[in-house]
């Protein structure tokens, strides 16, 4: 491949240090918490939930990268930080870039397979019935209580599994469903697995909108942190809505239950997922036109 034109326009140093400068004390409003917990050997359900269940360093959002395209001044630093070096970047003239052309085969194929999956995901028909279940089937008839060592059940085991067996079961999330209880599976309409997400995913799914996040890290540094911190903003607002519906005593952390056992409740979340279900779409777009740029 040959490396990227560069464009005429050149981003001053004192710019784009700002620029880096904020992006990291926005970040370090959730990363440094998480830090200070694991120092003194303690866990948040829903605050560390994005660090512990995607296998990201903390770093991942607090070090700025530019989009691609964007030519950045050096300035008079004597040495750049070492994410900016050549693995990634070409250095000309005082400024430097990412440069396609040093992205390898393999990390190519990647990014189009993600892509291909954004944009299936994004023309399916959302399901909004869902209302949280899988949370639900995951403590079927306890066979394992997933969070027991965090935080206990809020409801009796036989009004879980009454909840369970009177509702329909629609999840199209293989992550989601693979933690289902082995008595909980057959009630799903589907049976989603790791070679159906094409097929199964859609967007109104809490789990699939909160995988932006995996995804836009995986595209990084190439769709540039500011779209990385989008996606994991929102993803945080998802996990919040996920525990909050789900059978969890979370009152230690003052997380306010959405009760979807009651109609009330169903309702709420709905409203909850379609508002938030509405971000992601915007996100997934622009995710899928910054890997076009890329691509």
């Amino acid at each position: 491949m040959n490396s990227l034109n560069i464009q005429n326009d050149i981003v001053p140093f004192n710019v784009w240090e700002k620029q880096a400068s904020e992006h990291f004390q926005k970040a370090s409003k959730f990363t440094a918490s998480v830090r200070k917990r694991r120092d003194c050997g303690e866990s948040h359900p829903v605050e560390d939930f994005l660090f512990d269940y995607y296998p990201y360093p903390l770093s991942i959002i607090e070090q700025w990268h530019p989009e691609i395209g964007v030519r950045l001044e050096i300035g008079d630093v004597i040495t750049l930080p070492k994410r900016f070096s050549g693995k990634r970047y070409s250095h000309r003239d005082r400024t430097f870039f990412l440069d396609r052309g040093k992205m390898e085969e393999k990390e190519r194929a990647r990014l189009l397979w993600i892509q291909e999956l954004l944009m299936a995901t994004q023309r399916h028909t959302p399901n909004f019935a869902c209302h949280g279940l899988h949370e639900w089937a995951m403590v079927y008839q306890a066979e394992e209580i997933r969070h027991s060592g965090l935080a206990p059940l809020r409801l009796k085991q036989e009004e879980i599994d009454s909840l369970i067996e009177s509702r329909s079961i629609t999840c199209t999330h293989h992550d989601a469903f693979r933690f289902f209880a082995k008595a909980a599976r057959p009630l799903n309409k589907i049976q989603p697995s790791i070679d159906t997400r094409l097929e199964n995913e859609q967007p109104g799914c809490v789990h699939a909108n909160m995988d932006l996040y995996k995804w836009a890290a995986k595209c990084m540094p190439w769709i540039g942190s500011g779209l990385l911190l989008e996606c994991f903003l929102l993803a945080n607002e998802l996990r919040n809505l996920d525990m909050r519906a789900s059978p969890y005593d979370l009152s230690k952390w003052q997380v306010i239950p959405i009760k979807i056992e009651t109609a009330e409740g169903r309702k709420h979340y709905e409203t909850e997922q379609r508002r938030l279900a509405a971000i992601a779409g915007e996100l997934r777009g622009k995710l899928i036109a910054s890997l076009d740029r890329v691509l």
